[in-house]
């Protein structure tokens, strides 16, 4: 199959180098997987955590006469995704045996899809940003195909001083390998897509995207080239499993190869690895073309076939995706594209913003999860999903301010009380003795009080009306920050007779 190159080279994105410009061509493929009970072809448990070899049955063990049986649900989570990412869904698709040797994959072989994948070309859009102008770019990035694979166990060479290990617990576990094209043009359009790819998978919930446990890693394909010239030679960089890591690993990778260039050398198309604590890749082996697997069509398998209803009733299923979650809280709300990334951008903050704003200000929800909320979470080490503040909780602060009964500056007292302490905001508030001052006979008193302290800057701020806020803020810190804003702001100007 041709490679067909659907960018135009980008200046914003061209890399230095001592002979000029250089692209970067990027290619991702990420293994996913689906979020199922059992495994592909067996009834084993793929829960997480279990001891070594607790989750094998004698399919994922390759016993002889072992038969594998497709998981229907495999199947329904991988139509899922393919409609997620706008594809095209192959009605009929065929499983092949993928041939090579790993210690830790019992039958020899993989149980893959080749020529014949479930899922065929899609679209992913992700928005790159923000520039130095606070500018974000939107970029389409082409998804070649997805296929059902099955995972190989995991060789442990740490726990004997001379001998390896295996656990067979992932071995023959579901994951559907994402194919993009070669559409990424650097780092950041990398991390961007792979993040957004995520987010798609956890509002499907076919994949919990958590890389850190393993179910999801990229192996990362890295060229460079003249701008507008031909591909150059790849190398592939090897089960990637953080968005961090996979930006490093391709600016590594991609200095690597222009200094190779530039010195007159070629570069060796093979697979190599990402050292993190180095910042840079190694090699690890020559790249294996598709013939070097000698694919054929599995025997214990028929090809896998449905109809359109199959289809039809998964997409009438499927939730809003982060695309069109965004549109609608721009189009209802009156979001910022800024914004509405950032409450779409996890499942868990979308929701928890959701409930939220139900009956609120939208713009004034937004901008309590975003900065106070997950601007705390952040500086917690914490993510949505571990806060101990409620939407019913930060609803009471909006509500209080809303009401006249606490101030914006109080609000924050109350959210920080709320966040390291817990509590009902509208008890705290009462019980503290929170509640802003709104009595205009105390404010006036306290404001005559600050005027008549401050003979030279009364005079002061005739001349340049701008100093009225120094009275203000006088007056704020005299009373706590307990007095009404707006109240005060009136009466200070009204009695220095500024406008």
């Amino acid at each position: 199959m041709a490679i067909v190159d659907s960018r135009t080279p980008d200046p914003k994105r061209f890399l230095s180098g001592a002979t000029g410009d250089w692209e970067i061509v990027v290619g991702m493929e990420v293994h996913a997987q689906v979020t199922s009970q059992s495994k592909l072809f067996s009834g084993a448990s793929t829960s997480f955590g279990a001891e070594p070899n607790d989750n094998v049955s004698l399919v994922d063990a390759a016993m002889p006469g072992m038969l594998p049986v497709i998981n229907e649900e495999c199947v329904r989570q991988a139509v899922r995704t393919g409609l997620g990412l706008k594809a095209q869904i192959n009605k009929r698709s065929v499983f092949d045996r993928k041939n090579y040797f790993y210690p830790d994959l019992p039958q020899g072989y993989q149980i893959s899809q080749f020529a014949h994948p479930i899922v065929g070309e899609g679209v992913v859009s992700v928005s790159v940003g923000p520039d130095r102008q606070g500018n974000f770019e939107d970029v389409e990035i082409g998804i070649e195909r997805l296929h059902l694979e099955q995972d190989a166990g995991k060789s442990m060479h740490d726990q004997h001083p001379t001998m390896s290990y295996v656990d067979l617990n992932r071995s023959g576990v579901a994951l559907m390998e994402i194919v993009s094209k070669p559409d990424l043009r650097s780092a950041d359009e990398a991390k961007a897509y792979l993040t957004k790819l995520r987010t798609i998978l956890r509002y499907l919930g076919t994949c919990d995207g958590n890389m850190d446990e393993g179910s999801m890693r990229a192996d990362v394909n890295v060229s460079v080239r003249k701008p507008g010239g031909d591909f150059g030679t790849r190398c592939e960089i090897k089960n990637v499993n953080s968005i961090r890591f996979v930006g490093q690993a391709i600016e590594s990778e991609a200095r690597r190869q222009i200094a190779i260039l530039e010195d007159g050398g070629q570069i060796d198309q093979e697979t190599r690895l990402f050292d993190p604590s180095k910042g840079e890749t190694r090699s690890m082996r020559s790249k294996e073309e598709a013939h070097d697997y000698r694919y054929f069509p599995d025997p214990d398998l028929l090809p896998l076939e449905f109809d359109d209803a199959f289809v039809e009733n998964l997409a009438a299923g499927l939730p809003e995706l982060p695309d069109d979650k965004k549109a609608r809280l721009m189009a209802d709300a009156g979001l910022s594209a800024y914004d509405a990334s950032i409450l779409v951008s996890e499942k868990a903050i979308a929701d928890y913003y959701e409930v939220l704003a139900k009956g609120r200000d939208g713009k004034l929800a937004a901008n309590w999860v975003i900065n106070d909320l997950l601007g705390a979470l952040n500086k917690a080490g914490q993510s949505i999903d571990e806060t101990s503040v409620t939407p019913d909780q930060l609803g009471q602060i909006i509500d209080l301010i809303k009401e006249g009964t606490i101030s914006g500056k109080i609000a924050k007292d109350v959210f920080e009380i709320v966040f390291a302490e817990g509590g009902e905001p509208r008890t705290i508030v009462e019980e503290r003795g929170m509640k802003q001052v709104t009595d205009t006979g105390a404010i006036e008193a306290e404001v005559d009080k600050i005027i008549a302290a401050n003979p030279d800057k009364v005079e002061q701020a005739k001349e340049k009306p701008s100093l009225a806020g120094w009275f203000v803020g006088q007056v704020m810190k005299a009373t706590g920050g307990k007095a009404n804003p707006q109240a005060v702001n009136q009466l200070v100007r009204q009695k220095l007779g500024v406008d």
